[in-house]
């Protein structure tokens, strides 16, 4: 019997992104303009809940970023004019197929270290969530649908699995440029990302099922790998269907420019 895919991933943000958003949030708004004072550290533990060291930590990012600078003595105040945006933080849409490749190159060694992690410490609560992504890839695929979403999830929740916050926080933001997701209002039958036919990660084009069916099978491989524990097979499972992955990106990008 399948398991139903949870309506939210069994990790939630870090506490450190939930500050970093809620200030770029008020800066992106214009609440917070350039020159004002970011607010102060009691402030912000206050309004977060966090700890004074997760508020550093949110600041060293915004720094990062080049959207405040930290003025010793005085305080934290909004830049008045920020750095460009980063590239991981660049949507799908934005995104040149090459950088998208490049991209993946740097998955498939992020993901297929975070496998080998995730064989080791997975919880049981974590495979289910893997199953569930899983069976609502199947599902999805048997009836002709998106399977962006489940695809998605099922490496969101082998980041989780491996106990890294920042396996994870990275992998999202990967994630964000290199598999195109429906928008909040688009139509449920809509194709993910832009309206024009693409690559999607992990998936062949569109409408050819046999490529799906071979993500499917290299899923279930690295869940396999995964669930027995064996550190080495997740590894070289998911460093498989990763390089896969990136060479369906490749060859599908090349049809779509031989046809035009």
């Amino acid at each position: 019997m399948s398991t139903t895919l949870p309506d939210h991933p069994m990790r939630t943000k870090s506490q450190p992104q939930r500050v970093v958003d809620g200030v770029s949030e008020r800066i992106h708004s214009g609440a917070l303009k350039p020159g004002d004072r970011v607010p102060s550290e009691p402030g912000l533990m206050q309004e977060f809940g966090v700890s004074r060291t997760v508020v550093r930590e949110a600041m060293s990012r915004l720094q990062a970023s080049g959207l405040v600078e930290t003025r010793q003595g005085v305080g934290t105040f909004v830049l008045a004019s920020a750095a460009p945006e980063p590239l991981l933080a660049i949507g799908s849409r934005n995104v040149q197929v090459r950088q998208k490749l490049a991209m993946l190159e740097l998955r498939i060694s992020l993901e297929s270290e975070a496998a080998s992690l995730a064989a080791v410490r997975r919880r049981e609560e974590h495979l289910v969530a893997m199953r569930a992504a899983l069976d609502a890839f199947d599902a999805q695929r048997r009836a002709g649908g998106s399977t962006t979403e489940p695809d998605f999830q099922f490496h969101v929740q082998i980041a989780a699995a491996t106990g890294n916050e920042y396996f994870e926080e990275v992998l999202c933001s990967l994630g964000n440029a290199t598999i195109p997701r429906p928008a909040p209002d688009a139509a449920p039958d809509a194709p993910a990302g832009d309206s024009k036919p693409g690559a999607r990660f992990g998936e062949a084009q569109p409408m050819l099922e046999s490529g799906k069916a071979i993500t499917q099978r290299e899923h279930e491989a690295i869940f396999d790998a995964i669930r027995r524990g064996d550190a080495a097979a997740a590894r070289a499972a998911m460093f498989m269907h990763l390089s896969n992955s990136r060479e369906r990106m490749r060859a599908s990008n090349d049809s779509g420019n031989h046809s035009q």
